[in-house]
């Protein structure tokens, strides 16, 4: 053998012909154990090959050959023999790809059985097979390698073996797999499929897509060789990444047969985001409904990009609901939800006094879209509307943060930007407000707001804006909307649209400002402004009926109107310093004091006048544009001077840390603000000179954890016996300057030893509370989400030595006091505490409450209890509502993983509403 260039070439003389060849190149061969093998099996088949291997390559020229060994004087010369060419053909060797392997302790070749062995934290690689074990035995001749365990120095066996195809993976105790035919033998072996773990005695690989089990289990818990529960059966075809099917089948929870089990199952498990599937219903009752099935229905996958729920509940009294949810997003473009609930309840038996039938729904949409998919346009919704009884009456949400509040909101808008000079803007928005209590909605269908950016056309070609004339600036801006007033019963009906008022609204505003003695601002203004409408009104005395009577004008109309405005302010500093060695070494405030002046002018003109009797003697004055949707023109002029002052308290405190050189700036009062306004016009009878003076203010505490906000309504005029405000200062009425009308105090605190509290979002969505004080949001449609939304299932809980050195832990605590003395009462309206608390009692349990406590009414508000027990795999779940009209609790026990959902019991009271 000759070495040359990383290559091996061999020399070899036949003892028959005395002929020497040197054809016979492998490289490279330093990095190949296994091709020493080959050559070694080569040698051995006989001189006749090669010197038939030369005969064919006659023609072709010898590699120059560098002499390394001393039997070898010089380059042996080619010879051209008639013998003709061997016409069996040469065996095919069963690799025919790159083999790669590697051992800690040896790799150890045995020629007479054809094997290859690779001793501890041995890999092999070969194409798409990847196997890493203890030990492995290769075997050239059989095209089969067999894998293992082995024995470490205590005795105990390590080093199991990992077997990698493709997307398959397999950790079994052995396994032997052959190259030719792709089958294989695995014992004991564990792989995972998505969310499950799947556990077989006996493995047969048939192929690369079938796999048949015996002894198999199956589960989703984190420990498939001790799981807390699992699926026995003794027959499964596996399909990975696309299905499983089984024989008979049957539930073990901590290794305890249950009487739980199918003649047969199917588990799909496809590798894509989701599948289509039955949903499966729960069983639960009412005593006023009777028996029910909840939640079945169906799941479509209908794209990477939107899916749909349909789920149905049906009551053996009649009651039936029906939900559609939908999801959707398109990735750097958009995304979204909508949600779509009908309920029909019936209450008691037909011929029963308390009998009652009535449909009720609810429609939630949100959309929101990706800024980078087009910078100058947006559309956004948040839709939330429906019957005003929905979360009070609904069947299947039992949301109590939702119930409690008095307004359903939505708003759908889109926004273009022109990049024009100067830039334009427009948007279209579709507004809804509806009182839950009133049952009274207030629609806009829709907005259009338009506006063009403000042009200064004094400013010359340097671009700089300053002085009275430079700043003089002007903008166009329209309005239009379609405003409508209804109700429940009306909603959507034709009467809707009839009433609904349509109008328009120009504006052209222009404006300065400039600096007076260098230390104040002042601004100048003024606003002409036209309206548009569709409907008018007009007034007459009907003599037959005897009394007067408004119609409805349909036609184009208009009135113009202009106002005149200007403001003046200044900003004031003041510093107190106690000196750098005090705790509080300097507090400053911050004083901005504003004029303002506004005068509008009277627009008696669009007023007429109508008779109130028969003889037509007396009259009243009216505008015919009263009730538009931009409001009348006003018939006395106005003239209102305006003042308004806002505070701030800053402090520098010496910091706590000692290596700090800079003091510490703290807040001591955000704001704290007053207003108030004279009319030069008052007569002093129906209209006063002095309105009330406001009062409020807000500052934080505790590292702004504490949020504390307060107000209060300053009138200085005194009132009479029955409450009406007279023209005479209260305080020469032998009262104070000022009588406080009503005043206001809320204090809000959050605080906990533990990360951030995620919101309430779906209570918040559905026009409650972001926190909890009301509850958690309990969506019966899928309990398996926890009420402590803290920690992630994936989280591992770590579980110390001494768990109670450290208890995790939160509370949020709300406070509202309210204060009237509007006609001499003088009493507190409103006193009322809420507290909401979570703890973690054990790594595994959780617990929390929400209550409160109405100090004027004397009782406990709103209260909740909920505990959860985390079960590893599975999640148990209990709250209860004891008190009031939403009295209620709900049981849940169920498997976490999505692909099981349905292995649950649920169990819930309806609310005593």
């Amino acid at each position: 053998m000759i070495i040359f260039d990383k290559k091996l070439y061999v020399s070899l003389t036949c003892q028959k012909t005395s002929h020497t060849f040197t054809k016979i190149a492998f490289k490279p061969l330093h990095t190949n154990l296994f091709n020493i093998v080959l050559i070694s099996f080569f040698l051995t088949l006989g001189c006749g090959k090669l010197y038939s291997q030369e005969i064919k390559n006659k023609n072709k020229s010898l590699p120059a050959v560098k002499q390394t060994d001393k039997s070898i004087d010089k380059p042996t010369k080619s010879v051209t023999d008639t013998i003709k060419l061997d016409t069996v053909r040469p065996k095919k060797t069963f690799l025919d790809g790159k083999v790669k392997y590697r051992a800690k302790d040896y790799a150890k070749i045995d020629q007479k059985n054809k094997t290859i062995t690779l001793y501890n934290e041995a890999e092999l690689y070969y194409k798409d097979v990847e196997l890493k074990s203890g030990i492995i035995v290769l075997n050239y001749e059989k095209d089969e390698v067999y894998a293992g365990r082995i024995k470490d120095s205590v005795g105990v066996l390590s080093q199991y073996p990992n077997f990698k195809q493709g997307a398959s993976e397999v950790q079994p105790d052995s396994i032997r797999f052959n190259f030719k035919t792709k089958k294989a033998l695995i014992y004991n072996s564990r792989t995972e499929q998505g969310e499950f773990k799947i556990k077989a005695a006996v493995t047969k690989k048939e192929n690369d897509s079938v796999y048949f089990l015996r002894k198999a289990r199956f589960t989703t818990s984190k420990d498939v060789d001790n799981p807390e529960y699992y699926f026995q059966t003794n027959k499964v075809k596996f399909i990975p990444g696309k299905k499983v099917i089984t024989g008979l089948t049957n539930m073990v929870i901590a290794d305890v047969p249950t009487p739980l089990a199918l003649p047969f199952a199917y588990f799909p498990m496809s590798q894509e985001k989701s599948i289509s599937g039955i949903i499966i219903p729960s069983y639960n009752d009412s005593n006023t409904r009777g028996f029910s099935l909840q939640n079945m229905g169906y799941y479509f996958a209908l794209g990477d990009n939107y899916d749909l729920t349909v789920l149905g509940d049906y009551y053996t009294n009649g009651s039936y609901a029906m939900r559609f949810e939908s999801a959707y997003a398109t990735r750097y473009k958009y995304r979204g939800n909508i949600n779509i609930r009908f309920e029909n309840l019936i209450s008691s038996e037909r011929g029963y006094p308390d009998y009652s039938k009535q449909n009720i729904y609810n429609i939630q949409w949100s959309h929101s879209k990706d800024t980078k998919s087009n910078p100058n346009s947006t559309f956004s919704a948040s839709v939330n509307m429906g019957s005003s009884k929905y979360f009070k009456q609904s069947i299947n949400q039992a949301n109590v943060g939702s119930n409690l509040n008095n307004t359903l909101s939505s708003s759908i808008s889109y926004n273009k930007t022109f990049n024009t000079i100067p830039q334009a803007r427009i948007s279209l928005t579709a507004t809804h407000s509806q009182n839950t209590q009133t049952e009274q909605i207030n629609m806009t269908l829709p907005t259009l707001q338009a506006s063009i950016d403000r042009v200064y056309p004094f400013v010359g070609k340097d671009g700089v804006k300053k002085g009275f004339i430079k700043n003089i600036n002007l903008q166009y801006n329209l309005s239009g909307k379609n405003n409508i007033v209804t109700t429940d019963s009306l909603f959507f009906k034709p009467q809707m649209f009839r009433d609904a008022q349509i109008g328009m609204q120009h504006s052209i505003p222009l404006s300065t400002n400039f600096k007076i003695f260098k230390y104040f601002s002042a601004g100048a203004s003024t606003n002409y402004q036209e309206t548009w409408v569709t409907k008018t009104i007009q007034k007459d005395y009907n003599t037959d009926l005897s009394k007067v009577e408004t119609s409805t004008i349909n036609g184009f109309d208009a009135f113009r109107t202009y106002n005149f405005s200007t403001n003046l302010g200044t900003t004031i500093y003041g510093t107190f310093n106690f000196g750098n060695d005090k705790k509080i070494q300097s507090i400053r405030h911050v004083m901005r004091p504003t004029v303002t002046y506004a005068y509008t002018p009277s627009f008696e003109k669009y007023y007429d006048t109508y008779a109130v009797d028969a003889s037509g003697r007396i009259t009243t004055e009216y505008t015919r544009f009263e009730g538009g949707v931009y409001g009348a023109p006003s018939k006395d002029n106005s003239n209102i001077v305006a003042f308004a002052l806002s505070n701030t308290f800053e402090a520098k405190v010496r910091d706590k840390d000692s290596t700090k050189t800079e003091p510490k700036k703290i807040m001591l009062l955000n704001n704290l603000n007053f207003s108030t306004s004279y009319n030069f016009n008052a007569n002093g009878k129906e209209t006063l000179a002095w309105q009330p003076v406001l009062v409020s203010g807000g500052t934080q505490f505790f590292d702004n954890k504490m949020n504390v906000n307060f107000g209060a309504t300053l009138d200085p005029y005194a009132i009479d016996n029955s409450g009406t405000r007279m023209n005479v200062y209260n305080i020469d009425n032998g009262g104070s300057l000022f009588r406080m009308t009503s005043a206001n105090l809320t204090l809000n605190y959050s605080f906990s030893n533990k990360g951030g509290k995620e919101e309430n979002k779906q209570s918040e969505r559905n026009g409650g509370r972001k926190d909890d004080l009301f509850g958690t949001n309990t969506d019966l449609n899928d309990s398996r989400n926890s009420q402590f939304a803290n920690k992630k299932d994936d989280e591992d809980d770590v579980i110390t030595e001494f768990f109670n050195s450290k208890i995790p832990w939160d509370m949020t605590m709300a406070y509202s006091l309210t204060y009237s003395n509007v006609n001499r009462e003088s009493k507190i309206t409103g006193n009322s505490i809420m507290i909401s608390a979570n703890m973690d009692i054990t790594p595994k349990w959780k617990g929390g409450v929400s209550t409160g406590y109405d100090f004027v009414q004397k009782g406990v508000t709103f209260t909740q209890f909920r505990f959860e027990r985390d079960l590893l795999s599975w999640r148990m779940a209990f709250n209860w509502t004891p008190l009031g009209t939403n009295s209620n609790w709900n049981f849940f026990i169920g498997i976490k993983s999505g692909v099981l959902s349905d292995i649950k019991w649920n169990k819930r009271s309806t609310s005593n509403r």
